[in-house]
């Protein structure tokens, strides 16, 4: 007979015991039943494979792990039990409780935030979660390379489609199980990342890459985590292999693959764990008996059985038969015996086995893993394209108007909530086929409805917008009345798909939807259309008709909240493609060069108004697109230096971009940068304010660079409403955005009903300030003068070019007892010559408006009296004037809620942002 390792136990050479420790095996049920019980008792079952139909709860999943090592410790079992899971994260975790176990970013999620230190991270939190429960084995990581992406149902279990990067993912992932404690088993060898499904009669996948093909890419994770020395099991996979090659039916039944190619090529001395030898398939092919006796000869060391207990006893059966018969050598089952005792001397011990941490160290840990759930999710959320600009959707969709969220058909997945709620209303007790099973046949008409995943997300949605959120599901039955009627009434459409490729129902409604989105557009409607993919990031990944495509990587309840953060502008998404399309999109923004030009007036003055005409049917309307012109940015004043820029087609005269500078008195501004949304992604932008940069820079003399500028108005900084977005893209361009000044527009929205605070005239009585009200340059020297020790070069120009404007701007001053300047005011008539520079007074549109703008008061205990008595004389003014609406622009910092009790309500708001030169010293 022959011997095994000194260091095994004499009991190792009863055959009966050997064979046990070879068998992986699972069963239906949340409670030990007499057939698994029997298994371990009996027939000395080694390992257990535990599965969602196996596990309620953590605390469920301690008390039954530390009930199977008991069992096998009473039964003279020498190591305990290895105890396997599944627990990928994203759509994959057998293990699901949101009380004390973490849900965390799929395979291809994690990569798509670019940081393997994450992927560390976030395995290392898994494994010692699931450790805590007396898992000691799990079934990752996935290693295999998605060859063909879009059409393989692996999907994002896989970290993409780069060999190179699955390698480094892979191998994050493997040291950050290893470092908590579990042994590993990278997957599926050779790989599940390119199989064709049109093969076989029995519709067994199978890869028809020739073996030099799978070498050089499928092959190198694999590899390369062999290399670390810290994989300890392989799982064969039980696709078919048909090339010039190789030619079998089943790669986990094929020496071929397992003795050949992973032992001898690759290198390979660890426990190689076949797939599930109950499939379909391999039962007609070979029967479960001969399944088993080739899956042993081939190489395996553990054979999977997942389920049947008739089908457990067979294979049992077979492999005594086997060894009886001579089929099997003894040696070769002590050789599997030797790499399973090593795998389990590694990852447990009797004293471990029994005392599983439990509850008390996950209650510990559990705070510290939502946190770095939460980052990992928010990191990787991946914005593909917004070609329209709709995001974040508080800069595109106002609060009063409503948005529509259609999803699809699909199953929950059992990382869910959802399926959670789904059994315990039924009562359903986690057996009979799990979710595969009897759980889909009995919750069909919950489950197809499509609510029972997505109804949270559409909650979420219109909690955060404070707004009307229509939501129904969508089918293969197409696009119906109900959804064409809702379209109809919502300004703002939000598709979700999933694994649109291989659910070809989703592609077609959604491009159905893309193109009535575009035709109601073309009619004037608001249409803002935003496709999210919650699966495959590759569902419309190159179709660019589709202006605005997020993807999540996975549906869990923690996934949809990061989407809804992102949507809303709680972060910025910074994810991205995974593997390849990540490089070709670096290779290609990274190519681009545009030819930025001097604005000429006279050529470029139509293009820019159509630029202008451009961006206000894609913004949101209190943003001042609508009434701005090109001559708006033209001051022709002595005292101002502007400088113009562009970026444009010279073939048809269209401009791409446009950035607008100003100097004045040691001050650059950046007044305006725009580029067509349709352009936008390219670079225009970088261009334009790169050049615009060194233009500024270039002069002697200047003191401070500013974002945003009072004259023209147009933009005093960035708009609020676009801040998160613009801010980041500033912050990426050089700026520092930390310290920005606060910047308000106003307005009393009907001057018709509207009457002074009680008490502000006789406040102002007491206080002894007087107003008077001046025009004309030649008496407003003293306005001019306290203007420039009070404020900005460019306020001053402001306050230049009103008391210019004789007829149609005056200067309102509050002065003290001893004539002394206390504060200014312009206001203005409506269609005064200030309405083309600041376009909230442009009458275009909306009756007659009077401005207010720009109050001058220094700091002191009086300000806020100073403050109310200007604009309450600017009303005056206004009213005076037939104003239908009085606008109070340019307001600093927190002034507006003194102004807000005399009945003024924020239009828009702006950060001004204030930089010295020294800090462009790379551009300068």
């Amino acid at each position: 007979m022959a011997k095994v390792d000194s260091e095994s136990d004499p009991l190792w050479e009863d055959m009966d015991w050997a064979i046990g420790q070879m068998l992986l095996m699972g069963w239906d049920g949340t409670e030990v039943t007499p057939q698994i019980r029997n298994l371990i008792e009996k027939h000395h079952l080694g390992s257990i494979l535990l599965t969602a139909k196996n596990l309620k709860s953590a605390e469920q999943t301690t008390e039954l792990v530390r009930e199977l090592q008991t069992i096998a410790h009473n039964a003279g079992h020498p190591y305990p039990l290895l105890i396997a899971l599944d627990q990928e994260n994203g759509g994959v975790n057998s293990l699901f409780d949101e009380d004390y176990i973490c849900q965390f970013p799929s395979a291809m999620g994690i990569a798509a935030t670019g940081n393997p230190k994450l992927a560390y991270e976030v395995a290392k939190a898994t494994a010692t979660e699931v450790s805590a429960v007396g898992v000691n084995v799990i079934l990752g990581p996935v290693l295999d390379v998605l060859t063909n992406a879009r059409h393989q149902p692996l999907g994002v279990r896989a970290v993409g489609d780069d060999p190179q990067e699955a390698s480094q993912y892979g191998i994050a992932a493997l040291n950050g199980y290893k470092d908590a404690g579990l042994a590993t088993c990278g997957k599926h060898f050779p790989s599940y990342g390119n199989l064709n499904f049109m093969g076989t009669s029995l519709d067994m996948p199978i890869i028809t890459q020739t073996l030099e093909e799978l070498s050089l890419s499928a092959l190198v994770p694999f590899r390369n985590a062999i290399a670390t020395g810290r994989l300890d099991a392989m799982f064969i996979g039980g696709c078919g292999i048909q090339n010039p090659d190789m030619n079998v039916m089943h790669a986990c039944l094929a020496g071929e693959v397992v003795d050949d190619l992973l032992r001898n090529e690759l290198g390979f001395d660890g426990v190689a764990i076949s797939e599930c030898l109950e499939m379909e398939s391999l039962i007609q092919e070979y029967g479960v008996k001969g399944g088993t006796i080739n899956a042993v000869t081939a190489g395996n060391d553990l054979i999977l059985l997942c389920r049947a207990h008739d089908v457990q006893l067979e294979a049992i059966s077979g492999l005594k038969l086997g060894i009886e018969d001579g089929m099997i050598e003894k040696e070769r089952v002590y050789t599997s015996l030797r790499r399973v005792l090593r795998m389990k001397r590694a990852c447990t011990s009797w004293q471990a086995a029994l005392n599983p941490a439990g509850l008390s160290l996950l209650s510990q840990i559990h705070p510290i893993h939502l946190e770095l759930s939460r980052q990992a999710y928010d990191l990787s959320i991946t914005v593909v394209r917004d070609n329209d600009s709709l995001l974040p959707l508080t800069q595109s969709l106002l609060q009063e108007e409503e948005m529509l969220l259609l999803t699809p058909l699909v199953k929950p997945l059992p990382a869910s909530k959802a399926t959670k709620s789904m059994m315990e209303k039924n009562n359903f007790k986690n057996g009979g086929g799990g979710l595969h099973g009897q759980f889909i046949h009995q919750e069909r008409g919950a489950i197809m409805s499509g609510e029972g995943v997505f109804r949270e997300l559409g909650r979420t949605l219109a909690r955060t917008r404070h707004g009307k959120l229509l939501h129904t599901s969508y089918t293969a039955n197409g696009l119906r009345p109900v959804h064409e009627n809702l379209i109809h009434r919502a300004s703002a459409i939000v598709i979700v798909t999933a694994d649109a490729h291989r659910n070809g129902y989703q592609s077609g409604f959604t491009k159905h939807v893309a193109m009535m989105c575009q035709l109601l557009r073309s009619t004037g409607q608001k249409k803002s259309l935003v496709v999210i993919a919650v699966s495959s990031p590759y569902d419309f990944a190159m179709d660019k008709s589709i202006g605005t495509y997020l993807c999540t990587f996975d549906f869990t309840e923690t996934a949809m909240a990061s989407l809804v953060r992102a949507l809303y502008g709680e972060f910025i998404p910074t994810g991205s493609m995974p593997g390849t399309m990540r490089k070709s999109k670096k290779v290609i923004k990274n190519r681009r060069q545009w030819l930025v030009e001097n604005y000429d007036r006279e050529r470029d003055a139509q293009a820019l108004d159509g630029l202008l005409e451009a961006l206000a049917r894609t913004s949101t309307p209190s943003l001042p697109y609508s009434t701005c012109r090109a001559h708006t940015f033209n001051l022709f004043s002595p005292n101002v230096e502007e400088a113009h820029f562009v970026v444009r087609n010279s073939s048809t005269q269209a401009l791409y971009g446009f950035v607008a500078t100003y100097i004045s008195k040691g001050q650059g501004a950046i007044g305006a940068i725009f580029v067509d949304p349709a352009k936008r992604n390219l670079f225009i932008g970088t261009s334009l304010h790169r050049r615009a940069m060194k233009a500024l820079l270039s002069k002697k003399g200047l003191k401070k660079v500013q974002l945003g500028v009072s004259f023209p108005g147009v933009f005093p900084g960035i708009p609020i409403e676009e801040s998160r977005g613009a801010k980041a893209w500033f912050g990426n361009v050089g700026w520092d955005v930390q310290f920005p000044r606060r910047i308000s527009n106003l307005a009393i929205k009907d001057l018709s009903s509207w009457s002074f605070p009680e008490g502000l005239p006789q406040s102002l009585q007491r206080n002894q300030i007087t107003f008077d009200l001046i025009t004309g340059l030649e008496n407003g020297e003293s306005v001019l003068n306290h203007v420039t020790a009070h404020a900005q070069p460019d306020v001053v120009e402001l306050y230049r070019h009103a008391l210019q404007s004789n007829h149609d701007c005056g200067i309102v001053r509050a002065k003290s007892t001893n004539e002394s300047l206390l504060g200014t005011v312009i206001v203005t008539k409506p269609g005064s010559s200030l309405a083309a520079y600041i376009p909230l007074l442009n009458t275009a549109t909306e009756g007659s408006f009077g401005g207010i703008i720009a109050p001058i008061v220094p700091t002191t205990s009086q300000s806020a009296l100073l403050l109310q008595g200007l604009v309450f004389m600017g009303v005056r003014q206004n009213k005076g004037h037939k104003s239908a609406k009085s606008i109070l622009s340019w307001v600093l910092d927190d002034a507006y809620e003194t102004l807000a009790t005399m009945g003024f309500e924020v239009q828009q708001a702006f950060d001004e942002i204030t930089n010295s030169p020294e800090h462009w010293s790379d551009l300068s």
